[in-house]
């Protein structure tokens, strides 16, 4: 389907709405809310120059599917606000602050951060509207970032892999490409939990050390300096992160990284998906014909709207955090569950397979007249 000249994936499981929105400073916004059989839709704000409302609603759509599959009480939604280029401060907040009064009337989204929001920026959402996640502490939200909800989540995952035989983490390497709020705090965790971090990049590049990284001091050194100026670790070449010899691979960059052109690379036993959408269906049909395992990012990196989802029902980081590891571990074991009576069947099929399974038996309750 077609609609205002962009290519829609259209099913039985959604989209529910499509909205185009004008901003001011030349900014447009899209907002995909794909489905709300189990409840209201969670989905980031990305704003970017880049951003497309094909992109949007792929990321919706994986919303919608990462939802069910962690077994939470919401649908999937996402928003895309493009800008022409940078804007000052003030403009930013008259154009977040005009995205949210055109979405006021859509109260099956509930709007959260992404790439290239944050907290404050829900803060202004929810003073125009009373409805967003991932607020500041101050007005009763759990900052997603700062505390590492994400990170925490594959790092979970990485410990169901642990617990079902498929990985052994003592001991194994870990390489992390893009060292931002997501892959930052997984490579912390992971290192407590006895893993070797021995690569991590950003955009500025990437540093290796094969006996392992201090993260706690690259995470200072980034601070104040590029990632790829870091004087304890060999300099290489930001791509070349994802054929480093590694146990764990997490891809928690861009969309795509990994596809046709690049998956032969990959020395890793296991990739866990840190970014949205990292791996193409190419490049997953290629790891798996390796033996490579890749856990979707609709498994590995829900520990963000898990928290979300706690937010929104006004609990506290512990709780949080306790529900991620619950949900993130039980996901994790389905799906390997799910591969192991199915050899043939790719991961993100499988994790399709949970989420549209309790997606039907909820759409069941639905009105149908």
């Amino acid at each position: 389907m077609t609609t205002f000249g962009h290519p829609w994936l259209v099913d039985d499981l959604g989209p529910a709405a499509v909205h185009f929105v004008r901003l001011p400073a030349g900014a447009e916004a899209f907002v995909v809310v794909d489905n709300v059989a189990l409840g209201p839709a969670i989905g980031g704000v990305r704003l970017s120059t880049t951003v497309t409302p094909v992109e949007v609603a792929r990321l919706a759509r994986a919303m919608t599917i990462k939802n069910a599959v962690a077994g939470l009480p919401h649908g999937g939604g996402k928003s895309g606000i493009r800008v022409g280029g940078p804007l000052a401060a003030t403009d930013r907040q008259r154009v977040i602050r005009a995205f949210a009064q055109a979405i006021s009337h859509l109260v099956d989204y509930i709007p959260g951060p992404d790439m290239g929001t944050d907290e404050t920026a829900m803060a202004w959402v929810q003073d125009e509207i009373g409805r967003a996640v991932g607020l500041p502490a101050l007005l009763g939200g759990i900052p997603l970032d700062e505390i590492g909800a994400t990170g925490y989540g594959l790092a979970e995952c990485a410990q169901a892999l642990d617990a079902a035989g498929r990985l052994g983490l003592a001991g194994a390497r870990v390489a992390v490409q893009g060292f931002g709020a997501v892959g930052r705090h997984a490579a912390l965790q992971l290192s407590r939990c006895g893993a070797l971090v021995v690569a991590v990049s950003d955009s500025s590049g990437a540093v290796y050390d094969p006996a392992g990284l201090d993260v706690a001091a690259v995470a200072e050194f980034k601070r104040a300096h590029p990632l790829g100026e870091y004087p304890d670790a060999k300099p290489m070449a930001r791509d070349d992160l994802l054929a480093v010899e590694c146990e764990v691979l997490i891809p928690a960059a861009q969309p795509d990284v990994l596809d046709e052109g690049n998956a032969e690379r990959v020395r890793a036993k296991a990739v866990l998906q840190g970014a949205n959408l990292p791996v193409t269906a190419g490049g997953e049909a290629i790891l798996a014909q390796r033996g490579i395992l890749s856990v979707p990012d609709v498994v590995a990196n829900a520990g963000g709207v898990i928290c979300a989802a706690v937010e929104y029902r006004g609990g506290t980081p512990t709780q949080a955090f306790t529900a991620i590891s619950e949900r993130i571990r039980a996901s994790t074991t389905e799906l390997l569950d799910r591969i192991s009576t199915q050899p043939d069947l790719l991961p993100s099929d499988a994790a399709v397979a949970m989420g549209r399974s309790r997606l039907v038996a909820a759409q069941a309750y639905r009105r149908e007249f």
